[in-house]
């Protein structure tokens, strides 16, 4: 290896570092916070232990505060996220397959328009959804937050693509003249196919969903459909009287970053393993 090789792999390796102690330092704050009592939290290093190591204490109390209403929370966050996410990663595929392999009027048209539906903030779009909800009966519902979350013009985009360069029209003339329908051929091959693009749409739209803080708080006024994110702003607001509840959010902060490590701890090995899924001989 050359020096000037050697030089730039070093500045690369520094540079990606450097992005991986931002994203993990907090993280890592989180998890050491957690651990101590109150009176540590505010009166030791940030990264330092504590005097007393207080995690499963605070974990009961997390778990046993309202009644125990963070498992509600914990619920609902998973229903909305882990649903939420594979019926969008499911309507993504099979409109993005559609786009790809079908040709229609208007289709060019049609992606157009998704990809403008890309450069709107989510939170432009919230308090008309509410009213809209709202005149239909299904505001402070499940459904108030499942229903927009099945939207992913991200999603649709990147399924589009990967579907046009990983699924070959050779495939679908084949399994058309062996007698296959459309929709056989789309869950039977095309998925297979396009896996590692669905793994990649259903984590982020996990992610967002799961840390999706606006549509919750205009949508939800009942406590008890609310996702840890909403739960935990609103035990924030309870530190001024309370300043146990520092505690407590920062415990149940730790714990809301765990489903989402293991997500994609799980789904990694579907992500590399898929990588070559619909290879053809030439």
């Amino acid at each position: 290896m050359t020096p000037t090789r050697r030089r730039s792999r070093i500045l690369v390796t520094g540079v990606l570092a450097l992005f991986a102690a931002y994203f993990v330092v907090p993280v890592l704050w989180v998890f050491i916070a957690a651990t101590k009592t109150t009176s540590d939290l505010f009166d030791s290093f940030g990264f330092a232990l504590g005097g007393e190591f207080a995690l499963g204490a605070n974990i009961a109390e997390v778990l046993s505060v309202n009644g125990g209403i963070f498992w509600r929370w914990t619920l609902n966050s998973l229903l909305y996220s882990v649903g939420g996410a594979l019926l969008a990663t499911l309507l993504a595929a099979a409109a993005g397959f559609a786009l790809a392999k079908y040709r229609f009027r208007g289709r060019e048209l049609v992606f157009g328009l998704v990809l403008g539906g890309v450069l709107v903030p989510a939170a432009a779009t919230a308090l008309p959804l509410y009213l809209l909800f709202s005149q239909i009966g299904l505001a402070n519902t499940y459904w108030a937050v499942l229903l927009p979350s099945l939207i992913s013009p991200f999603g649709l985009y990147l399924c589009r693509i990967y579907a046009d360069a990983s699924v070959p029209d050779t495939v679908i003339e084949a399994a058309r003249l062996e007698g296959a329908g459309e929709g056989r051929i789309f869950f039977s091959l095309a998925l297979r196919m396009m896996s590692p693009a669905l793994v990649t749409v259903f984590l982020f739209q996990m992610v967002g969903i799961w840390n999706n803080y606006f549509l919750p708080l205009v949508m939800l006024a009942d406590e008890e459909l609310y996702p840890i994110t909403l739960g935990l702003v609103t035990w924030q607001s309870y530190q001024g009287r309370d300043i146990g509840m520092y505690t407590n959010v920062v415990t149940g902060s730790m714990l809301s970053v765990i489903p989402l490590i293991l997500a994609i701890v799980i789904l990694q090995r579907f992500w590399r393993g898929g990588l070559t899924a619909g290879a053809v001989k030439g």
